[in-house]
């Protein structure tokens, strides 16, 4: 069979597979996610099915779909709220750092591999997926909760500290002299602090280029635009993810919401493809031996991003159950754990590093997309009530917070 029509036929398999799962998940109330991670070990090297032709699409389509998640998520809100509650996170964002990435440094010592494998899987356990985060707030309808700024800066300032982590790390992994290591990050920050600050002070130029009224020209070119920046940032090692997102923030009023709109169905599609190729990427045989590690680092380390998060939430003046939802949320890590894997494997400094953040992701995956719904469970709710009830306002009309962390007033018929 020819090349090109096995593609056809590989890619349009999947993605027929791939709907009715997403159908399926919804008749269930559940996220998808998991079901797409399943789907791409059973279809990857080792797997069951193994695809032949479709793998570098898949490939090149995860990019995209990280790419996309978080110009989405950047259409959400204005620079100003930005950098506001960035503002409001500094704290935060170190105290996740140290909770996070000590357990991670401190696992590779115990397993003998060594002060650069320890650094690396700091980074492997500290960083949270702005693309499975991403994909949670919007099937869990959270976007316009008020812990969601808090989530997204604390997100961002990850994004960004690998702005400074990933140079450091390729010059302890190649054994690169000070000065190269010093220069390739100076040469990061510079870019990210460029395109920071053209995002923040110039982004109504940015969105006078576009009419929101002519879909086709819209598509184009905002895509054209945040691919552009992310390869950018990318090439001098900040983040492409940080370079959508501020391409997100830079674009506002009527072309933000016309790009949301026509934007979406693209961000579904290569957002799951994103999720499979993940799976794909994973050998289940390279996984075994490593399991038990990656399973005590992956309980570990998601009780830390839980109590990282929810002091962020409550330093950011946010109630109980926003507190909850915040740092259950941020649990997953993602892509760029495994890129910072990739980059210690490349180098010899560890094999065993690779499967076991790969198994290590997938379990903060898997369970962060259901911890994540946990705050939404009737028996949750009914905790947070019994909380709250001691503290009850007694004026009726008086404000209090609802379970999903916006505002209300009381009525005698209950405080939800």
């Amino acid at each position: 069979m020819h090349g090109s029509t096995l593609l056809l036929i590989e890619v349009g398999a999947l993605l027929l597979v791939l709907g009715l799962l997403s159908r399926l998940a919804d008749r269930f109330g559940v996220s998808p996610i998991p079901l797409f991670l399943i789907v791409g070990l059973l279809i990857g090297e080792g797997g069951l099915i193994p695809i032949e032709e479709s793998e570098e699409f898949f490939a090149i389509g995860s990019e995209i779909g990280v790419i996309l998640l978080l110009l989405m998520l950047g259409l959400e809100y204005t620079a100003t709220e930005l950098v506001d509650s960035m503002k409001r996170s500094r704290r935060a964002g170190l105290i996740d750092a140290l909770l996070n990435a000590v357990p991670g440094a401190a696992m590779a010592l115990i397993l003998g591999w060594g002060p650069v494998a320890a650094v690396a899987l700091a980074g492997i356990t500290w960083i949270s997926s702005s693309g499975v985060v991403a994909k949670v707030l919007r099937d869990l309808g959270r976007l316009s909760n008020r812990e969601t700024p808090t989530i997204l800066s604390i997100l961002v300032i990850e994004d960004l500290a690998m702005a400074f982590y990933l140079p450091l790390l390729s010059a302890l992994v190649i054994g690169a002299g000070l000065l190269a290591g010093a220069t390739a990050l100076v040469i990061a920050v510079l870019v990210a602090i460029l395109i920071l600050y053209l995002a923040l002070r110039h982004g109504r130029i940015v969105s006078a280029l576009f009419s929101p009224h002519h879909a086709e020209s819209l598509v184009l070119g905002v895509l054209g635009l945040t691919m552009l920046v992310a390869g950018i940032a990318q090439q001098v090692n900040v983040s492409a993810a940080v370079g959508a997102f501020l391409v997100g923030i830079a674009i506002s009023g009527q072309v933000a919401r016309s790009a949301e709109t026509v934007l979406s169905p693209l961000r579904d599609l290569f957002a799951a493809v994103f999720f499979v190729f993940f799976g794909i990427a994973t050998d289940p045989a390279d996984i075994v031996p490593v399991l038990v590690p990656a399973i005590i680092l992956a309980i570990v380390t998601m009780a830390t991003k839980v109590a990282s998060g929810w002091l962020a939430a409550r330093e950011a003046g946010i109630a109980l159950p926003g507190r909850w939802r915040t740092g259950l949320t941020l649990t997953p890590r993602g892509e760029f754990s495994i890129v910072i894997a990739g980059l210690a494997v490349a180098a010899g400094i560890e094999p065993q590093l690779a499967p076991l953040a790969t198994a290590y992701v997938l379990i903060t995956i898997i369970g962060g997309t259901v911890l994540a719904r946990v705050p939404d469970s009737v028996w949750f709710k009914r905790q947070m009530l019994a909380r709250r009830l001691p503290a009850r306002p007694t004026n009726p009309s008086a404000g209090g917070a609802r379970a999903d962390g916006k505002r209300t007033t009381h009525t005698p018929g209950g405080i939800w």
